[in-house]
This record gives structure tokens, C-alpha cells and sequence, in this order.
């Protein structure tokens, strides 16, 4: 008995002979546990309770107990088992299930009673036709409980010794949570097909303006609904600074979008990291995370994630809440997917506004090449006629007519060709050279073209403004920062130093607030300056070239006025 030591606790059916008494006596002696049963049922009790060392019976009880015990190992098996198991017979009623589907709901075990009965005729037709004993492929079902609980079920048909279909044995699993992930992401997917469709027929009467605001709406209302983000913002990467430009802000504090961030792995916050290295990052507990910079307050947790395009970062999609924890490998999951088509949708729009911004040029090359020459053919006639009728004065008159109706023509087609440079409907006499509304309104002019500047100086002066002209942006800012308090800033998007939207943020800061309104060629937008000054009481906005009665519509409006009284 010296190996017994190593033994604790020892079960021993005794039967109803005394065999077993000095057995328990010895093994008390050597510090062990013993258990004495008397009949099969006892130990396969005992047995439940689990704990033994070892089992010591006399050789005509082993063998039952040995097949109690596979019985106890398979039951437990099938009872720890994440799926459902279950016996079925061919009117669907359960014949066995393990512990896992008993605990499943009546309607669920009707369904699954009713597929396996299905199954059952379907194994047993199969059966009669097969010639061989082979094993015969399962079927697999989807079930739906009132769309709110969704289940899989695998059937395999159980046969007796004569190779006839006498139960079905079904695997099941609840699958509600992964099918209501896929229907969260089928529902991001076409969230986001929408999101890049920007040339549909009524979209594509929509200016740049417009577009930009539609795509704001539609992200701000799916971030909301399909994922239940209501304190987000983006951030696109300028390649040129290298800084994360603010452009979509929702729900999150005036503050935490003027924090200059950079495409930085340190030192920049979350987002810095994650512009630069490519990956998301969910944050638990923001006030522990070193990374973290200022953001929604009392904030708790956080997910950032890439916006990429064709394996490049644009920008990021931050999402904050003020729960620790709240954030998922779900959340994180949808937020890239979503991500991703945000990123598509800004890139397509970009790809429009610059597509018209460059080809504008060109139409207009293209036009003036061809209708040079019809009028210089024109100016011909005219020439030959002025010689030949010298003598008629009414003639005459006429001839200088066309040939400075000539000239006004190149000069329009010479404004086309300059594209976003240009201010149409200037040489046009007939206007009023002053307009009391607007006489003695100071404004300053930010553009870096010089003929856009003098031009609007010379309209604006002509109606009694008073003008002041800036050649870049922090020439801009500086002289908004002076002492001169200004009625109306107008100025272009891009500038050298600083942008439009830098140049909006500085008149926002003063104390009177003065409206801007922002100029650009065809919604070119590299900054994305409209979008984010428009969420934070841009004024107005004008794409060039426009026209001088444009220009005045744009400055009575932000100027509050009617601008029927322009006209």
C-alpha cells in the first residue's frame, strides 16, 4: 500500500459483501478519504459530486461503472458545450436536449422541432433511394423567432441497424447577435454607397456649396442612427502643413477644434498617432491614456480611427463619450467601414471641384481658339466698310458700334479663359455709381491675385464703400487685429500663410464679429474652409468667376439687407 499515498479521496462500492472493510480501515491509516458506497446508483451519485482519485470495486462491477462514467463524460461534454444538442424524433418532439437548449425559449424549441421534423422526411426519402450505407450530408436551416431572435440549426439523421432514419440529431446555435452584426454592417455598407453617390440627377444641380453640405448632413445623420455616435469630428490631413484640419464637428466643444494637431506619432494626441501610423485606437479610460489631448467634456473613453484611401491616410473619424468603456471591437469595426466611404465620398468630391477648377481654363482657351477666327473675319468686314463708306455718318457710327462690341466680346472670352480670376460685368455703364445702403461700409478685400483685388476695390468704392485690400493671409488677419473695425471681410479660400477658414476664425474673434463671406474657383476647397467656417455662421459664399450683381446679392445678405433693394 505504499503508492496509496498519493491518493486523496477514494471511491469504493462495496456491494453487499464486507470485503471492503479492511480496505477502508488501511487506507484511513494512510491519511486517504475513503467513500463507501453499496450499490451502482449510489456511486454513479457519488460520481456527480466528481472529486475522487481513484475507484476500487470488485471486477464484475467495473465494467458498469466504466460505462456510467463515459456516460457522465459525454453528458458533461455535451451540457458544456456552447451549442444546443438535441435527439429528435420524426414528429419533431425532443427526445433529449443538453442543459444549453433546455434553457431556450418555447418558441425557439417549437422551430427547432419543426425543421428537424422537416429534415427527418428529407433524410428518410433519401434513404430509400440509397443503395449504399453511407453517410448522408447534413442540412442546415436559419430560423427567425419575430425577426428578434435568430438561430442556426444542422440536422444529421441518426439510422438503425437497418439502415432506416429513426431520429435526427440537431447542433444548434443562437445566432441573433451575429445576425444583427451583419445587418449593422449591411446597413453601413449602404449608408455608405449613398454617401459617394454626388453625381445622381438631383445632386448634380447642386453647386460644390451645396454638395459639401449634403455629405455633412448624410454623415452626421448615419453616424447617429446606424451607430449611435453623437459626439464625433473629422479631421483631414493638409499634406502641405502636415496638420489635421477640423472640417465635420458634432457635439464636441468649441475648444477641442481649434487644438492644432498634426500628423505626429507623439506628442498629438490620439489623433496625431493614428493619422501617422495608420491604425485605430480605442481608448477606456481617456484620463489614464498619456495620449489623450482635449476633447468632449467629461469625456471617459474614446475611438479613433484612419480614414483611408487606397492604403493612404486623408484625415481621421474621432468618436468620444462620456462613458468608460462604451467603445468595442464592433464600434471599432463599423467606424472603419464607415470610415472608409467618408473618405471616398470627400476624395470624389474633390476630384469634382478640382476636375472643374483646371478644365474651366481650358473650355475657355478652347472656345476663344475657335471663334477667333469668325471675328477677326468680322473686324475685317468692318474695316473694308469703314473705308468704303466714309461718307456715311450713320454707317459710320454703326462700324465703331460693332468694333466695340468686338472688343467687349475678347475681353469677355479673355475673363472665361482666366477662369476663377476674373469678376464679370464690370465694364457694364449703366450702373449706379453709389448705393446709399452701402456707402460708408468699410470692408476688407483678402485675395493674393492683384486684378481680383483691384477690381473688387474699384466696384466696391464705385457704390461708396471704403476699402481696404490685403495681399495674403496674414496680411488679413494683421490688419483685422488693428484698429480699423471692418463691416464685411470678403476673401479667398487659398492664400499664401493663411487660409479663408483661418481668416473667418480671426473675425469671429473680434468683438463686433463681422461677416465674411468666402471666395473660390468652382468650390475649390483644399482646406475644406467653407465646410467647417459654414458650421460655425459663415456669411456667404461665392464661386468664381462671378458677376458683379452676384457679389452684390452676397454682400447684401450678409449684411442682412434686402437685396431687392440692390437691383
Amino acid at each position: 500500500m505504499h503508492e496509496i499515498d498519493r491518493f486523496e479521496k477514494i471511491l469504493i462500492l462495496s456491494g453487499s459483501s464486507s470485503w471492503a472493510n479492511p480496505v477502508v480501515e488501511r487506507l484511513r491509516q494512510e491519511n486517504c478519504d475513503p467513500v463507501v458506497v453499496h450499490s451502482l446508483d449510489e456511486a454513479i451519485v457519488a460520481m456527480g459530486g466528481g472529486g475522487f482519485d481513484a475507484i476500487i470495486s470488485q471486477s464484475g462491477d467495473f465494467m458498469a461503472i466504466e460505462r456510467s462514467l463515459a456516460n457522465m463524460q459525454t453528458r458533461m461534454i455535451l451540457d458544456t458545450i456552447g451549442e444546443g444538442v438535441c435527439l429528435v424524433n420524426s414528429a419533431g418532439r425532443l427526445v433529449w436536449a443538453n442543459e444549453r437548449i433546455k434553457h431556450w425559449n418555447a418558441s425557439a424549441l417549437a422551430r427547432i422541432g419543426q425543421v428537424c421534423a422537416d429534415a427527418f422526411h428529407i433524410f428518410e426519402v433519401a434513404a430509400s433511394h440509397q443503395k449504399s450505407p453511407e453517410p448522408m450530408r447534413s442540412k442546415k436551416y436559419s430560423i427567425s423567432i419575430d425577426d428578434t431572435q435568430f438561430f442556426e440549426v444542422v440536422c444529421s439523421p441518426v439510422r438503425d441497424g437497418n439502415q432506416q432514419v429513426c431520429h435526427v440529431v440537431a447542433i444548434c446555435w443562437d445566432a441573433t447577435n451575429s445576425r444583427r452584426l451583419q445587418q449593422k454592417l449591411d446597413a453601413i455598407d449602404q449608408a455608405g454607397r449613398e454617401l459617394v453617390r454626388l453625381e445622381g440627377e438631383a445632386i448634380a444641380k447642386l453647386n460644390v456649396m451645396d454638395r459639401l453640405k449634403l455629405l455633412e448632413e448624410k454623415i452626421i445623420k448615419f453616424c447617429r442612427q446606424l451607430m449611435h455616435f453623437d459626439h464625433f469630428n473629422i479631421r483631414l490631413l493638409d499634406k502641405k502643413t502636415n496638420k489635421l484640419e477640423p472640417v465635420i464637428s458634432v457635439g464636441m466643444p468649441e475648444q477641442a477644434a481649434q487644438v492644432e494637431l498634426f500628423c505626429v506619432p507623439e506628442g498629438n494626441g490620439i489623433s496625431g498617432y493614428v493619422a501617422s501610423t495608420g491604425r485605430s485606437y480605442i481608448s477606456h479610460d481617456i484620463a489614464r491614456d498619456p495620449r489623450y489631448v482635449s476633447g468632449l467634456d467629461m469625456a471617459h473613453s474614446s475611438l479613433t480611427v484612419p480614414l483611408m484611401l487606397h492604403d493612404h491616410t486623408i484625415g481621421v473619424f474621432n468618436i468620444e463619450s462620456n462613458d468608460y468603456g462604451f467603445f468595442t471591437e464592433d464600434d471599432r469595426q463599423f467606424a472603419e467601414i464607415f470610415g472608409r466611404y467618408v473618405a471616398i465620398a470627400l476624395n470624389i468630391l474633390d476630384l469634382l471641384v478640382v476636375e472643374r477648377y483646371t478644365t474651366s481654363g481650358r473650355l475657355g482657351e478652347d472656345v476663344a481658339c475657335e471663334v477667333a477666327g469668325p471675328l477677326n473675319d468680322i473686324a475685317a468686314d468692318v474695316a473694308i466698310l469703314t473705308d468704303q463708306l466714309i461718307a456715311n455718318d450713320e454707317l459710320q457710327l454703326r462700324l465703331a458700334s460693332i468694333n466695340t462690341n468686338l472688343s467687349r466680346i475678347r475681353e469677355c472670352l479673355k475673363a472665361v479663359c482666366q477662369g476663377q480670376q476674373v469678376v464679370l460685368g464690370t465694364a457694364d455703364r449703366s450702373r449706379p455709381t453709389s448705393k446709399p445702403f452701402l456707402t460708408g461700409k468699410r470692408i476688407l478685400v483678402a485675395d493674393d491675385v492683384a486684378s481680383i483685388r483691384d477690381t473688387l476695390k474699384a466696384v466696391l468704392t464705385r457704390v461708396g464703400c471704403e476699402v481696404d485690400l490685403a495681399a495674403d493671409g496674414s496680411r488679413a488677419c494683421a490688419l483685422l487685429a488693428g484698429q480699423a473695425r471692418y463691416d464685411l471681410v470678403i476673401s479667398d479660400i487659398k492664400m499664401p500663410d493663411k487660409n479663408g477658414y483661418e481668416i473667418f476664425n480671426i473675425s469671429q474673434q473680434l468683438g463686433h464679429k463681422p461677416p465674411v463671406i468666402l471666395m473660390t474657383g468652382f468650390g475649390y476647397d483644399p482646406t475644406h474652409s467653407i465646410i467647417r467656417a459654414s458650421q460655425e455662421g459663415l456669411s456667404g459664399t461665392i464661386f468664381k468667376p462671378f458677376t458683379v450683381d452676384a457679389l452684390m446679392e452676397a454682400i447684401l445678405k450678409a449684411l442682412h439687407m434686402d437685396p431687392a433693394i440692390g437691383k
